[in-house]
């Protein structure tokens, strides 16, 4: 006997589509058929972290945005008007964009899918930032550096390219059951800063000066890295607003090796640290010096001694590392198309060949060969289009 499937009870439907995981399938569920969509609501509150997209830069033909996503094979295409200016994207977390204005001290949280947008304070806020003004043209900020006696003029653009590093938020900020927190890593003066849901002005957390390399939000703290994998945890949870918080310091005994870059993930109730290695030399085709990562180490965190513990396997783990998103670890078992024990990358040394030809660096690195093959399904995006592609967890609610 045949099924009418849009007769199934509206308990049994929304049952079902508890059960789903993946947003993509998600969507297609409610397409099913008129009772199905009435039914279900557009959006889930029950998906876990989703597979990242990778997030394509804007080429200035197209206005919209591409996104490939690995899983499904496919380049999905977004309007993002906010990105079409020169508006920089110095962070991905949650599910959000952190974006910065071209020409005012403007810091903007956007989830391209609600299309919500929440400001957090502007630049002119941190308390490092002593001036602005639009019509001093070439000296548009005056910025304190530490242990310097007095401000420096900067211009718009270094400022809008250079001050802030990376932004990454403890929670969805639209979360109903928790505040969020935004840590800014601040690359032109080597600080870390924080703001609250409603604070109106950044804080500078002072004991973590020079711990600039990653910062990632772990069991309710943040921590920190610096060059030798040292860590600086801070809590910021319960601090007043403009009230530096107190720093703890693990310094295991022997720093990590010499790497290029350094990166802190949270691995399913672990802390990771990842060093990454690149190497320069001279293309002939392009006649120019290129860089290119070479390989990857991965360190666990024994705490107890505490000391960094090499991993030699990631199981069927993988990494999602880059420059402006925030790390992410996922199981490579829940998606269609991954490979565990690999590390997915991007780009994250752009600002020394923004106007050089060639490819971005980017690719998959399998920590068991240590080889490395370019990312799946992804054509390549030279360096002439800036800024580099970043990771981008899809988040619908």
């Amino acid at each position: 006997m045949d099924v009418n499937w849009s007769e199934l009870r509206p308990e049994m439907i929304d049952t079902i589509a508890k059960k789903i995981t993946v947003f993509g399938d998600y969507i297609r569920f409610r397409a099913v058929c008129v009772e199905w969509c009435s039914t279900v609501p557009p959006t889930p509150q029950h998906l876990p972290c989703q597979l990242p997209w990778l997030m394509l830069p804007f080429d200035g033909q197209n206005e919209k945005h591409g996104f490939l996503d690995l899983s499904e094979k496919k380049v999905h295409q977004l309007s993002i008007p906010e990105t079409q200016t020169r508006s920089r994207c110095c962070g991905s977390s949650h599910g959000w964009l952190v974006l910065l204005e071209e020409k005012n001290p403007t810091i903007l949280l956007l989830n391209p899918f609600t299309r919500i947008q929440i400001q957090l304070p502007p630049i002119t806020s941190f308390p490092n930032v002593w001036d602005f003004q639009i019509h001093n043209v070439g000296e548009e900020y005056l910025v304190k550096y530490p242990f310097e006696e007095h401000p420096y003029p900067n211009k718009l653009e270094d400022i809008h390219d250079f001050f802030i590093k990376k932004v990454i938020l403890s929670s969805n900020p639209t979360s109903l059951d928790k505040d969020y927190i935004a840590v800014a890593i601040l690359d032109l003066t080597k600080e870390l800063a924080f703001c609250k849901k409603g604070d109106e002005s950044w804080t500078i957390i002072e004991a973590a000066e020079s711990y600039c390399e990653d910062v990632i939000y772990f069991k309710g703290l943040f921590f920190a890295v610096n060059k030798e994998g040292s860590l600086a945890i801070c809590d910021v949870n319960h601090v007043i607003s403009n009230v530096s918080p107190a720093v703890t310091i693990i310094a295991p005994p022997k720093p990590v090796s010499h790497a290029d870059m350094l990166y802190l993930v949270d691995s399913f109730g672990e802390i990771l640290l990842v060093t990454r290695y690149l190497n320069t030399e001279l293309d002939p085709e392009l006649g120019c010096v290129v860089y290119k990562t070479t390989g990857f180490d991965v360190f666990s965190l024994d705490a107890r001694k505490p000391k960094w513990v090499e991993v030699k396997s990631l199981g069927d783990r993988m990494l999602f590392l880059g420059g402006e998103n925030s790390s992410l670890c996922l199981l490579a078992t829940d998606f269609s198309g991954c490979e565990g024990n690999c590390i997915y990358f991007t780009d994250d040394y752009t600002e020394v060949n923004e106007v050089k030809p060639g490819d971005h660096d980017m690719g998959v690195f399998n920590l068991g060969d240590r080889s490395i093959k370019p990312l799946p399904y992804f054509t390549g995006v030279s360096r002439l289009f800036y800024p580099s592609p970043i990771w981008f967890t899809p988040n619908p609610c």
